[in-house]
């Protein structure tokens, strides 16, 4: 492993921000691509699911591979995943619209599978089979980083990520009023990919080398150690303090998913928001999370443990979806200040806590199972959230309160493994 106070964590910010900005690009505008290809809202839910969908078998895989072969080498091959899937994403829309069959579904609905459609799901698909960036990106940082700047840094590479969301739809925007349409930002999210290609293979050093070989047997010989790829799951989920955390990170995120997937609908029916409406309060929402993630959590992180900042975040995310239930502009957008200190307090304090517990020769594979939680929470969050709401309105925003409220429950028995921690030590 390279030597921690030589390692520059920017580039690696700088290759998450260019991921978050290329997917943002399109996704303002991917139901409308849907539905002019002959899908529906139906159709537009599984579309989103299905990078999560092929995520959940691609994440443990490239997070064990990275443990084993190195974090570049598997960030390069997961970017280089991402370029090709927005070539096949941009050949959807420039080809010719050929229907392959007429669907008349009572569960999906009515809708035209169409060769563009088709392709459409490829391309999400691949990025999600490939899509190890994030998990291999948090143990790169586990890699390099000191226990005591985690947080911080987790921080940062958050406040990577929301830049992104803030600057990607903005410059969407801008390219899609021309007359190409959406071909011009896809074709940017096509360059801005193969940009973080070139970062990854010429700015980022490896941060992890393994010699090993490979046993017909037993699987991978590494460090006069054989290890499976069953028994180093299985190994992992008995580790101290990671199944909680596993089990953390699906309730988070599935509260999320259910929010994201119901609150447009919320916005649109209930509040009578317009899209310049709804882009202002995601706009919004970014900008606070990254002055919490930054400044604020880089100060904070000092004085309060990972746990503590967890407990704190949890309740203040769960009284955010609350104020949401009760349906004004006014609460609404006064949430905002609840979401962004609780997820920007929570989130990055959850990495850097996983980071911490797992061991050091895991790193890989813990994000890459932790990336499969968030995938599976992610495909349940996204196809369930839109029926909630046709079901119950704005009791949804109680279930996803519900759910953080676990974590906050949970987040209390954090501290006993991180009083286990310092005993051991």
């Amino acid at each position: 492993m390279m030597a921690e106070s030589k390692v520059s964590i920017y580039p690696l910010l700088a290759v998450n921000f260019i991921g978050t900005l290329g997917l943002s690009l399109v996704l303002p505008f991917l139901i409308f691509v849907v539905e002019r290809f002959g899908g529906n809202a139906v159709i537009y839910g599984l579309t989103a699911s299905m990078y999560p969908i092929f995520q959940l078998v691609g994440g443990p895989l490239l997070g064990r591979w990275s443990d084993i072969y190195g974090r570049k080498k598997i960030l390069l091959l997961s970017q280089i995943g991402t370029f090709i899937s927005w070539l096949i994403f941009l050949t959807a829309v420039i080809i010719p619209v050929t229907t392959i069959i007429d669907v008349n579904s009572g569960v999906l609905g009515n809708f035209v599978l169409t060769v563009p459609l088709l392709l459409i799901f490829i391309a999400r698909a691949f990025d999600g089979i490939t899509g190890g960036n994030v998990s291999v990106a948090n143990a790169y940082l586990a890699d390099i980083t000191e226990d005591k700047d985690r947080s911080k840094v987790y921080g940062q590479l958050s406040v990577s990520t929301n830049l992104g969301f803030i600057c990607g739809p903005a410059l969407a925007g801008i390219l899609s009023v021309t007359e190409y349409g959406e071909v011009l930002p896809i074709i940017a999210a096509v360059f801005i990919s193969f940009t973080g290609i070139l970062m990854i293979f010429f700015m980022i050093p490896e941060s992890k080398t393994h010699t090993f070989h490979m046993d017909s047997d037993m699987g991978i010989e590494k460090n006069d150690e054989i290890v499976s790829d069953k028994s180093s799951f299985m190994k992992i989920l008995r580790m101290d303090g990671i199944f909680i955390l596993f089990f953390i990170y699906f309730l988070i995120f599935l509260g999320y998913n259910i929010f994201y997937t119901a609150f447009p609908a919320h916005a649109a029916n209930n509040l009578r928001w317009n899209a310049t409406s709804l882009g202002l309060y995601f706009s919004t929402l970014s900008f606070l999370l990254v002055i919490v993630e930054g400044p604020v959590l880089s100060w904070i992180s000092k004085l309060y443990s990972d746990s503590s900042l967890i407990t704190f975040g949890s309740f203040m995310l769960s009284i955010n979806f609350i104020l949401i239930f009760y349906g004004s502009d006014l609460l609404t957008f006064v949430a905002l200040f609840f979401f962004a200190v609780g997820n920007g307090l929570m989130w990055p304090s959850l990495m850097s806590m996983l980071s911490k517990t797992a061991k050091k020769e895991y790193q890989g594979a813990v994000q890459g199972i932790s990336t499969s939680f968030i995938s599976l929470a992610s495909i349940v969050g996204l196809i369930t959230g839109g029926f909630m709401f046709s079901f119950f309105d704005t009791a949804t925003f109680l279930f996803a309160a519900f759910m953080i409220f676990i974590v906050f429950l949970l987040s209390f028995k954090l501290r006993y493994y991180k009083k286990k921690d310092i005993q051991r030590n």
